[in-house]
């Protein structure tokens, strides 16, 4: 089931070489006739950039070329396949990465919580497949989710990937409430996400952070005490031990790619407690005496099954989480925005506003509501 005249080519933003800045050009349309039975068609209204990438676009995946880049996509689904019976013609939607898993392996019939692991699928929008720098995105009604009410495009493109990673890493630290988070990273856009999920679930946040201007987006959105990791390891954790009372943090999560982050984030948490790995570095380093004689349990984490982005989805309304975002106008923008992110200044995440049209409509149905 399609909407009407689905136009023949669109813009898209794509990796044509490693290394080099994305060509944006005219590609075709996906088409109805050709889709999953599983899968939807969206109408891109914003999409944000990542870290993955600029992973993407190095080359660090071994990506298929071309390929469209972003795989944090929000819009109006405008076509459904055959079997798809969870969204309808005209819903908004945000993306899921996966796409096509097994659903047969052990991970797809084992706990929900891990069944975005499996490792028999078609790969992610972005990084195997084609992603939401486009005015259309195929994804998988599977693992996608619809947006409630008052999760508006802007908030929701960026919580396709950023939220929905940093809302499993605060729920893998497995913190009751009034108990200690650290956060490693805390003013980047995953940082400043984690800093707000955490709150939400009734932590109290540690923000750690080496920039200034992530920093000061620590503090703004809500973490309990800051702390400038540039004082040197030993000064951090004298900060973290005065404000937790000589506990040191219950669980800290790790969101930089700095080679001493993980370790700072090991040392900051309290003997027996958990250190969520979710920084992508080539390496992961953690002194032996953390894990032998502190026994501090490493722990790696990906992205939200669908039951939990929806959970993350329902948190964001609720309590009025939102994003810190920069706004660029279409497509052509790209370039700058790319720019701006590996400039280090960019605070919070950059964010393509691919149909105007959609998102200024939505402002005007939030405004009357």
């Amino acid at each position: 089931m399609a909407a009407p005249s689905l136009p023949s080519t669109m813009i898209a933003a794509q990796v044509i070489e490693f290394n080099k800045p994305y060509h944006i050009h005219s590609i075709p349309t996906p088409s109805p006739s050709s889709l999953h039975l599983y899968d939807l068609i969206v109408k891109i209204a914003v999409a944000s950039l990542c870290h993955t990438d600029s992973m993407v676009t190095r080359g660090s995946f071994h990506s298929r070329l071309p390929i469209t880049g972003s795989h944090e996509g929000a819009g109006t689904v405008v076509a459904i396949g055959s079997a798809v019976t969870n969204f309808s013609l005209g819903d908004r939607v945000m993306c899921g990465l996966k796409t096509h898993r097994c659903m047969e392996c052990r991970v797809c019939r084992g706990p929900e919580v891990y069944r975005n692991y499996c490792p028999n699928n078609d790969g992610d929008l972005g990084i195997r497949r084609d992603g939401a720098f486009a005015e259309y995105a195929v994804c998988d009604a599977r693992e996608s989710n619809r947006l409630p009410d008052g999760v508006a495009f802007e908030l929701a493109a960026p919580l396709a990937c950023a939220g929905r990673t940093a809302f499993r890493g605060v729920k893998q630290a497995r913190l009751e409430k009034g108990q200690w988070l650290g956060l490693v990273g805390s003013g980047g856009g995953l940082g400043h996400l984690g800093i707000q999920f955490a709150k939400a679930l009734g932590l109290k946040v540690v923000g750690i952070d080496a920039r200034d201007e992530g920093l000061a987006l620590s503090g703004e959105y809500g973490a309990d005490e800051v702390i400038d990791v540039r004082k040197g390891k030993e000064a951090v954790e004298e900060e973290v031990m005065r404000v937790t009372e000589g506990l040191g943090c219950h669980a800290t999560v790790n969101l930089s790619d700095a080679a001493s982050a993980a370790e700072i984030a090991c040392a900051v948490t309290m003997m027996h407690g958990r250190m969520i790995q979710i920084a992508q570095p080539d390496r992961v380093s953690v002194p032996m005496e953390e894990l032998i004689f502190r026994d501090i349990h490493v722990e790696g984490s990906l992205l939200c099954t669908v039951q939990q982005g929806q959970e993350m989805l329902e948190v964001v309304a609720k309590n009025g989480i939102t994003v810190k975002t920069n706004l660029f106008y279409g497509l052509e923008q790209l370039p700058e925005l790319v720019e701006r992110a590996h400039s280090g200044k960019m605070q919070g995440k950059g964010l393509i506003v691919v149909d105007e049209e959609a998102v200024k409509k939505e402002h005007k149905e939030t405004s009357r509501s």
